[in-house]
């Protein structure tokens, strides 16, 4: 297989004839080929193929052959030859999103990351975004919406993609039986689907748990404790975060704190404040917990408290935003530091956290080791990505690791996240970070698909 950019120019030719610069006719192995099958997607079309004199790699459609297999757009694009006679335009990525009809924002809040995809993507692949809505499945086609040079999105109908990042915006909306049966139909189809869901910190930890190359980065956790097994942990540890299986930006979450001679503390989220609670018996604490969440605690997860570095008594934790890259291997994008704010149980910047940069923070807490210290947890969030990724059935692209750092310099994961947030970017210093994520994103989406690049070319 040969693989090289070309430019695609429209023609009103209405014949189905493919026009070929010679210096492109021999990258993709063509010369003396009378007829060729175009692809792009699964779109297939039939054309004569003519060599033409013009300097440097070109392609021009007519009309016919552009409408044939809806190519969406004229530019620089990849093309390569998949056997003697067939050659693909592409990639065609698609981004699975949703949101509301009917506006300028139809990926509600997601809106400007997705601008942002489709405006780096549109220089080396066809990209576009789509809802479940948009497919119909009985013709293999996708209303899809792309990017225009003004920063506007417009509509085009192209094949079902090459690949597919899903960034569907909810758990509610991934575990619906239309998506389920979306990503069968694209899993028969052998589309890469990557992202498949979003995490359930239970199943996480119990793909994690008997992997001893990574579990003691992970706090002693337990699913649907019974008040026996939160005692005895709260005897053990002191302090504990029990928290929703499937939750999500810190909601939910409480600390439970056991202090001899002083008694049981609850500590959670509340509107816009911090609540703090002081049980006089550890039944009493438990009966509070029970009548706001069931008897059984079954979806919750309570975890082993770590006493983290701090500044300012306020502890710290780090967001790691990891991809996979263009040689499909793990790498880490960028990293924030999270300071909670006072009395907060976490660190998420909704609940009065606030954002540094990883060396800002180390500094304050390692000083001259701060290097070493950041070096040493860089290596372990790969460690943890390659695990989740060994153990778990479906592709992951990126994932969004919560870590933390004791002052023993060990370092401890609290979260995993399969769709992570993109707050730390925001950091003035974290922006170029933000992009090179971006990037990240769509060099996999061009390994998924098979279109790698050449050096050479």
């Amino acid at each position: 297989m040969s693989l090289t950019f070309c430019n695609v120019h429209f023609s009103q030719q209405p014949e189905k004839v493919v026009y070929i610069s010679n210096t492109l006719m021999k990258s993709l192995k063509l010369s003396g080929k009378k007829n060729i099958q175009l692809r792009l997607g699964n779109d297939t079309i039939h054309a004569a193929v003519k060599s033409i004199k013009k300097p440097g790699k070109h392609l021009f459609l007519g009309s016919a052959v552009r409408s044939g297999i809806h190519i969406p757009s004229a530019g620089g694009i990849y093309i390569r030859n998949l056997q003697e006679d067939e050659v693909q335009l592409g990639p065609l990525i698609g981004v699975l999103s949703d949101g509301p009809t009917n506006t300028k924002q139809p990926f509600s809040s997601r809106t400007g990351f997705i601008k942002q995809l489709l405006r780096e993507g549109k220089k080396k692949c066809y990209i576009f975004a789509f809802t479940p809505r948009d497919i119909n499945w009985q013709k293999d086609t996708v209303n899809g919406y792309f990017l225009g040079d003004n920063g506007n999105f417009y509509r085009k109908t192209v094949p079902l993609p090459d690949v597919v990042y899903n960034r569907l915006p909810s758990r509610k909306a991934e575990t619906s039986s239309s998506i389920n049966q979306l990503r069968e139909r694209l899993s028969r189809r052998r589309i890469p689907y990557f992202n498949w869901s979003f995490f359930n910190k239970s199943d996480i930890y119990r793909l994690l748990e008997n992997d001893n190359t990574v579990n003691l980065y992970v706090p002693e956790s337990h699913m649907s404790p019974t008040p026996e097994k939160i005692k005895e942990m709260l005897e053990r540890h002191q302090f504990l975060y029990y928290k929703p299986s499937a939750g999500s930006l810190g909601k939910g979450i409480y600390r439970l704190t056991y202090l001899p001679k002083k008694g049981y503390f609850v500590r959670y989220r509340k509107g816009s404040g911090n609540v703090l609670l002081r049980f006089s018996t550890f039944n009493s604490m438990m009966r509070m917990l029970q009548s706001r969440h069931g008897r059984t605690l079954d979806s919750y997860v309570i975890q082993q408290g770590i006493r983290l570095v701090e500044i300012d008594n306020c502890p710290i934790d780090f967001r790691f935003h990891m991809h996979k890259n263009g040689n499909n291997k793990w790498v880490v994008v960028g990293i924030g530091a999270k300071k909670a704010g006072r009395g907060s149980v976490t660190t998420h910047l909704k609940n009065g956290g606030s954002l540094l940069t990883p060396e800002q923070a180390l500094s304050r807490t390692f000083g001259s080791k701060s290097e070493e210290v950041l070096q040493n947890a860089k290596k372990i969030a790969i460690t943890l990505a390659e695990g989740i990724e060994f153990h778990h059935q479906h592709l992951l692209g990126e994932i969004g690791f919560d870590l933390g750092i004791d002052q023993d310099e060990k370092v401890w994961m609290f979260e995993a996240n399969a769709k992570p947030g993109r707050s730390i970017f925001s950091h003035p210093s974290l922006r170029s970070e933000g992009k090179a994520s971006v990037e990240h994103i769509l060099e996999h989406c061009l390994y998924l698909s098979k279109f790698r690049r050449r050096d050479s070319e």
